[in-house]
């Protein structure tokens, strides 16, 4: 739509005066060039306005019985749905102060009676076609509006299907099923919120960053890609070798994921916590930990959270190879670990959510048919077992 002439004669202007002759001389003026609708009280003006084929313009009376101009234009401006609609008031009172009340009651314009139909012509033409043009031009905003928001939306939910697929590529290489990627998500998720008026953590827990958390949380273990089968499969305890070899996958995760924001060639906020998350989440609070054996709050705010996720995960979840430990023994085991392997305030949110982390556990439960496929794909990995 373009505001341009032929638009602009297209347009509706509402007449509002009680004198018969006033309305009559109006519409005479105007039938030639624009469709003319009457009202010949306020309260009509405003179910006009209020109808399904508003006015594009309205010139109004200001002294009418009833409802004066200036109460039909406090209401006008009032209400969403017409406040949008310029209002010229056309009047006989012609003193300073009656003008200046029209104009701060939202009137484009003010004219005096007796009217000069050339100016009042001319005014309804210009505020018309300024109108068109301020239609057009808020039309064009309110659909780039909508773009941008759709745009954003495609672009979050790349980001959401990528983090996915690449951690699901990694779950493919371990015992783990995905269903450990969602629950992960919730308990840190579940912890962050807990925590967010904590003291220690008020100054970098909020929405925003509880929401890059929960998604960078499914990327924490994808540097297991990286480990041979032969040791990331093994069911029973790894050699100090096989160990070493374990641990790397941290760092691995880490290196992959700043791979991948190098050649996007620019720094994303949830890659970065992503980063921090694969790359210390196996780090414990007494320095005993790994890649870096970092003590208390030197490791990442991050990683603290997962750690306690990913190892109350661990514990309670079947496996191929066995079967999961009960909740309550699970939680004695943490305990134990408070301290040492977890910071405290986190594991102490850890035990006032138990119930909800036992609630998720239960929503996200593995399944026997997702415990037989993970099976057989590991097979299929590892040859049937040879």
């Amino acid at each position: 739509m373009n505001p341009d002439s032929e638009l602009v004669t297209r347009a509706t202007v509402l007449v509002v005066d009680d004198t018969p002759d006033n309305l009559s001389l109006m519409s005479g003026l105007l039938k030639e060039l624009y469709k003319v609708k009457v009202a010949n009280s306020g309260e009509r003006a405003l179910k006009i306005a209020l109808s399904d084929t508003p006015p594009d313009l309205i010139l109004l009376d200001i002294m009418m019985p009833g409802m004066d101009g200036y109460e039909v234009c406090r209401r006008l401006k009032g209400n969403v749905a017409t406040r949008d609609i310029p209002v010229i008031f056309l009047t006989a009172k012609a003193e300073v102060e009656d003008e200046r009340r029209g104009l701060e009651l939202g009137a484009v314009d003010y004219l005096t009676k007796p009217v000069s139909p050339p100016i009042v012509m001319v005014r309804v033409k210009n505020h018309l076609a300024l109108k068109a043009s301020t239609d057009y031009l808020r039309d064009k905003n309110d659909f780039l509006e909508q773009e941008v928001s759709k745009r954003t939306r495609e672009v979050m939910a790349i980001q959401d299907v990528t983090i996915l697929a690449m951690a699901s590529l990694a779950e493919t290489r371990d015992s783990d099923t995905g269903n450990h990627i969602r629950r992960t998500q919730y308990y840190v998720k579940s912890l962050a919120e807990r925590l967010r008026d904590h003291p220690r953590f008020v100054s970098v827990l909020n929405d925003a960053s509880i929401h890059m958390l929960f998604k960078s949380a499914p990327l924490h273990d994808i540097g297991k890609v990286g480990i041979p089968d032969r040791i990331l499969l093994k069911p029973g305890r790894f050699t100090p070798d096989e160990f070493e070899v374990m641990k790397t996958h941290t760092t691995l995760g880490r290196d992959a994921i700043d791979h991948a924001e190098r050649q996007l060639g620019m720094s994303v906020e949830f890659l970065a916590m992503a980063k921090e998350i694969a790359y210390s989440h196996q780090e414990k609070w007494d320095g005993s930990g790994y890649p870096l054996a970092l003590v208390g709050d030197a490791i990442p705010w991050t990683a603290r959270l997962m750690a306690v996720a990913d190892v109350y995960d661990a514990l309670i979840s079947r496996r191929v190879y066995k079967e999961g430990m009960p909740h309550e023994k699970a939680v004695s085991i943490m305990l134990e670990g408070r301290g040492t392997h977890f910071d405290p305030d986190v594991l102490d949110a850890f035990v006032a959510l138990q119930e909800e982390f036992r609630a998720i556990a239960r929503r996200f439960a593995d399944s026997d048919s997702d415990m037989a496929r993970k099976k057989e794909q590991l097979e299929r990995i590892t040859g049937g077992g040879e």
